[in-house]
């Protein structure tokens, strides 16, 4: 039996969105019940909201601390519903932001919590309407000890329609803009930050309410706790490439993906740069196999960059031979997977889901990347080294990466495609030929880079469904909010 990526594969993926963990020994699971004032489209109306999260009892100075299982439940009230009427009878999706104060003393700092529904959700002809959210949230790093406290802000909910088969068609949407009604208790949890107490500590030399600076923690004070988002929108500041999705292909996906690759003989890491990458979801096959229900999905995947199936330029520095210092730029191409009959990419992405059941399942994604490398501007002890325009490995070699997945009593963890996770592989590279103008220098790179295999970490974030256009995993122009940071 078969089906397309979006019907049935979905609906199993998307039960476990949050790529968050097991509850450990001293978390605890929390809750708060706030009353919001939201503006429907016919005014001013009261929405219950549930915010639900694991929360640590004990953290560290100057380590991250990570509530997980973060759920943001909203109760719209039954006057609400003539307002959704235009979103249609196959239900609504729903991206929320809520924001999250974190305070530590006389300290605040302020994030913002992201979450998705999965399915649409019907919308009933009477009575309450409830809309369950969740997605992976911010850490934050306390600079002091003292007791770290997250308490509930504003709330943002973007309701739309589900994409129809017309790639035409503009979904239908809905915003509410929300703001907690006075006098009510907002604090979600607190966590106790080991260490001598410093409170009361100097005044800082930021500010001490409102945003504090997150990004490159200028006018910050370093007792302020800090927001380590590692699904920061960074597309304005010049570090993420442009990454536009495919809006009338409601297969299509676009993510960020950026890591480290060692290689061996050289003992060191190269940095790649944050890349775009271009997902086409294949069918999905289900078969019943070792006593379990197997979900197949076969896909492909095409690096982009400035029109180019490669990724940005990298650039490293190792010590060749045990003592030269080199540095080099990478450039690192792929070759494009064949065409199929219909004219789409030959897969180069298989996944393989197996449901358990009662909320438990495991899956392995396989992705083989064939790829050339290339050297320029290389320089060894400070010297330029001229090794022309063609020094590259003498042909492609394939890269493969692999993530798992495990869903136990319905929390996820690990790497899927349609929540990204870290992807980790070994790559051997072939000789180098080309290399040198007026000299032959291609065994020095064979015999410093080639030959024994290089461990590789991709962290690819969560991707942008540009024909659905979810707000809180897609920018206005269908480009991914989440940039993910490299992890060695």
């Amino acid at each position: 039996m078969t089906a397309r990526s979006g019907a049935v594969l979905a609906a199993v993926l998307m039960a476990g969105m949050i790529p968050g963990a097991q509850a450990s020994a001293g978390d605890r699971d929390v809750h708060i019940d706030v009353k919001y004032g939201c503006d429907f489209p016919s005014g001013t109306k009261p929405v219950s909201v549930r915010v639900s999260a694991t929360v640590p009892e004990k953290g560290e100075e100057g380590k991250p601390v990570q509530l997980r299982d973060v759920s943001t439940e909203l109760i719209l009230p039954e006057d609400g519903l003539p307002d959704l009427a235009g979103l249609g009878a196959a239900g609504v999706e729903a991206g929320t932001k809520l924001a999250m104060g974190v305070a530590q003393g006389d300290h605040t700092a302020e994030t913002e919590w992201i979450g998705t529904t999965g399915d649409p959700v019907a919308v009933p002809e009477t009575g309450e309407f409830t809309l369950t959210s969740s997605g992976d949230v911010p850490s934050v790093t306390a600079g002091s000890s003292g007791d770290l406290t997250f308490t509930a802000g504003k709330l943002t909910a973007v309701l739309t329609s589900p994409k129809t088969a017309d790639p035409a068609a503009t979904p239908a949407g809905v915003t509410l803009t929300c703001d907690p009604e006075p006098d009510q208790a907002l604090e979600l949890g607190t966590v106790e930050i080991a260490g001598d107490p410093q409170w009361p500590s100097p005044e800082p030399t930021g500010t001490k309410e409102g945003k504090a600076s997150v990004d490159s923690g200028a006018g910050r004070d370093e007792a302020t706790p800090k927001v380590d988002d590692p699904a920061k929108p960074t597309l304005q500041d010049g570090k993420a490439p442009p990454c536009v999705g495919d809006q009338d292909d409601q297969f299509s996906l676009n993510a960020y993906v950026t890591g480290y690759a060692n290689v061996a003989k050289l003992k060191g890491a190269t940095l790649f740069p944050v890349a775009c990458s271009q997902i086409e979801q294949g069918a999905t096959e289900i078969k019943f196999q070792d006593g379990f229900v197997h979900i197949f999905q076969d896909s492909s995947v095409l690096l982009e960059y400035r029109g180019k199936p490669q990724l940005p330029p990298a650039t490293g520095t190792f010590l060749t031979f045990g003592f030269m210092p080199t540095t080099a730029t990478l450039e690192m191409t792929q070759i494009p997977p064949d065409d199929g009959p219909d004219g789409k990419p030959l897969p180069n992405i298989h996944s393989d889901l197996t449901v358990l059941g009662n909320g438990n399942s495991k899956g392995t994604t396989t992705i083989d990347l064939r790829l050339q490398l290339r050297l320029r501007d290389v320089k060894v002890n400070g010297v330029a080294l001229d090794v022309g325009a063609n020094c590259r490995t003498e042909r492609p070699f394939t890269l493969p990466l692999q993530g798992e997945m495990v869903q136990k009593e319905s929390v996820q963890t690990g790497y899927t495609l349609t929540t990204g996770g870290v992807l980790t592989g070994q790559v051997t590279l072939p000789p180098f030929s080309g290399c040198g103008v007026g000299e032959d220098l291609d065994d020095i790179f064979t015999a410093s880079i080639s030959g024994v295999p290089g461990y590789v970490k991709q962290v690819q974030g969560p991707p942008c469904a540009a024909a659905q256009h979810i707000p809180a995993v897609c920018t206005d122009d269908s480009q991914p909010v989440q940039v993910p940071k490299p992890q060695r």
